[in-house]
């Protein structure tokens, strides 16, 4: 009996996760952010496109690299009709003093139980961490690009970048 729960254990934990794919919609969320503000997807649904770059933890090595990227260069980001943010399992506080720290002008999301870090496959197994994934989606509420390959040193360029080649309109 302990072996074929072991046989069954094993079995299930190689199974490939459900993983969110790009062109599904993207998970509904409402998170409180660094700036005092909450912010839903619902929100943006049909008004502008959306960029959540999910980080590991606050005040680490990459994490302060890839948030000062942002800030320093969030101009080019701003270019695009697109709202982003950088999100977090981190509670709200450590984000507001991760923010203002690295002067980020821009909203630090906080998902403190990992609950949409879940959703959008970005939680570490076992462990409330998300991983460094940058999620951009449409103006209809949709996946468009999920990126894995993430240079924290040049993240708000290659945001901008990839906001271009999704072809997301220029404000002006």
């Amino acid at each position: 009996m302990t072996r074929l729960l072991g046989f069954l254990l094993a079995a299930l934990t190689s199974l490939p996760l459900m993983a969110l794919e790009v062109g599904e919609p993207a998970p509904d969320f409402t998170l409180q952010a660094s700036d005092g503000n909450t912010y839903s997807l619902a929100d943006f649904k049909g008004k502008k496109a959306v960029v959540v770059a999910w980080y590991p933890k606050a005040f680490t090595k990459g994490c302060t690299i890839e948030c000062k990227s942002l800030a320093e260069n969030g101009h080019l980001i701003r270019e695009y009709d697109v709202a982003y943010f950088m999100a977090s399992t981190d509670e709200v506080d450590t984000n507001k003093k991760f923010a203002e720290e690295h002067e980020a002008d821009f909203p630090l999301l906080s998902d403190p139980d990992g609950a949409v870090a879940k959703a959008y496959d970005v939680r570490m197994p076992m462990i409330n961490i998300a991983r460094r994934i940058t999620v951009y989606i449409g103006k209809d509420g949709r996946i468009t690009k999920i990126d894995k390959d993430i240079h924290p040193a040049t993240s708000a360029e290659d945001i901008a970048k990839t906001l271009g080649e999704l072809g997301i309109a220029r404000k002006g």
